[in-house]
């Protein structure tokens, strides 16, 4: 990568476009051009790093949504349920604050009762799924694992920030494919030569939902490849490509507990996948840690994944809520994807998003907004409670109306 970087420096001077535009797309945009741009932290002669320095890997950590630490604040901005967990969780805390001893050994390192009950209710073979802290832990398990070949790992170029992150630190080259004007991907994208293929079904931020026949076909071209699917947000209205890892050997399906089971603070995540896949992330994650599912987390979420229908009906409270506000946030202007997720994605036509987000949030109402191409005048605002986003409308359909009479 270093030489690299001083071969692009003299192109650079030579002002060889297109030879820029290569590298990049070969290694990772972002990752190539830190090191061109010294953001790199390539040394220079008068700002020599200390030795032990030399030796550090260096990247660009991923940023999370705000985390305000006082109350009085509607947050919208990191697409948590509105609704606590299911009512068997809290019974769980309750018997562990009477066996609380048990702590004091190690969980069980295969989360067998987890496994077991997901395994049921998804109808799949317990050796089929593999349990980790978060999807997110899932899905670095997974790049470790599965993406270590020279052909770059394909992913939306707008999508979940922490894929590029897990490309950087663990020195994996990949290539992002633009979506279309609305906000889709387009297939032929993923049917040219690639070491994995990453996908958010529904993406995020977007929230768009793409056909199953279109995953599909991304997954039956590429055979030689590990296709993973993130379905962090299918509950809320999409389909589940789950039921085709019984007919395609190269695909894992990744979905997680944050969102539509009330448990972000629990932070469990699992994958399903043929055998030989989670065999495979199973060998790297026992390299790695063997316990990383605790005791608490191992019985809160069985007793989540017991209680279908305390779930559906938060799923469905929530659905409910989304499409209401969607009929609002048209009769104010917006314009917004249809979205199939616990959030939606909307810009005004008048307003810049920006100056949303900062009247918003001086009004203690927490919504994400990214200063990027293509995505710099959207907002991400996660569905709350039915009171919650009546306050939002209220607040945004006063403050169109202030600036439309200034």
């Amino acid at each position: 990568m270093q030489a690299e970087a001083d071969n692009v420096i003299v192109n650079v001077e030579n002002h060889d476009v297109s030879y820029l535009k290569a590298r990049s797309a070969v290694v990772g945009e972002k990752r190539f051009w830190r090191y061109v741009n010294g953001a790199g932290k390539k040394p220079r002669r008068n700002e020599e790093k200390m030795n032990w320095e030399k030796n550090v890997r260096v990247t660009e950590p991923y940023v999370a949504g705000e985390q305000p630490k006082g109350g009085g604040v509607i947050k919208l901005n990191t697409n948590e349920c509105p609704y606590p967990p299911a009512p068997g969780v809290r019974a769980v805390l309750e018997q562990m604050q009477q066996n609380y001893e048990k702590l004091r050994l190690y969980p069980d390192m295969h989360a067998e009762k987890l496994v077991n009950a997901l395994a049921a209710y998804y109808q799949v073979r317990p050796s089929q799924i593999f349990v980790g802290v978060g999807s997110d832990d899932v899905l670095a398990m997974s790049f470790m694992t599965f993406f270590n070949g020279e052909k770059p790992v394909l992913f939306p170029d707008i999508t979940y920030s922490f894929y590029d992150v897990w490309a950087d630190v663990f020195r994996i080259p990949y290539r992002t494919c633009p979506l279309d004007e609305n906000f889709r991907l387009r297939k032929e994208d993923y049917l040219q030569p690639n070491g994995g293929i990453v996908i958010p079904n529904p993406n995020a931020p977007t929230g768009v939902l793409e056909e199953i026949g279109v995953l599909e076909e991304i997954v039956a071209t590429n055979p030689g490849s590990v296709v993973i699917i993130d379905e962090a947000y299918v509950d809320f209205g999409g389909e589940s490509i789950l039921p085709l890892v019984e007919k395609y050997e190269n695909l894992m399906v990744v979905q997680t507990f944050s969102k539509s089971r009330a448990m972000a603070g629990v932070r469990i995540g699992f994958a399903i996948a043929c055998e030989k896949v989670i065999n495979y992330l199973k060998d790297v994650k026992f390299s790695f840690n063997s316990y990383t599912m605790n005791l608490p987390s191992i019985e809160m979420g069985t007793a989540a994944v017991l209680d279908d229908g305390y779930f559906r009906e938060t799923v469905g409270k929530i659905i409910r809520t989304r499409e209401w506000t969607k009929k609002e946030f048209t009769r104010l202007g917006f314009v917004f994807t249809d979205s199939k997720s616990n959030f939606l994605f909307a810009t005004h036509p008048k307003v810049p998003a920006g100056e949303l987000f900062a009247a918003l949030k001086e009004n203690n109402i927490l919504v994400r907004h990214w200063n990027k191409p293509g995505i710099e005048n959207y907002l991400r605002i996660t569905i709350g409670t039915d009171d919650e986003m009546s306050r939002l409308v209220s607040f945004l359909e006063n403050y169109l109306k202030e600036r439309e009479n200034d």
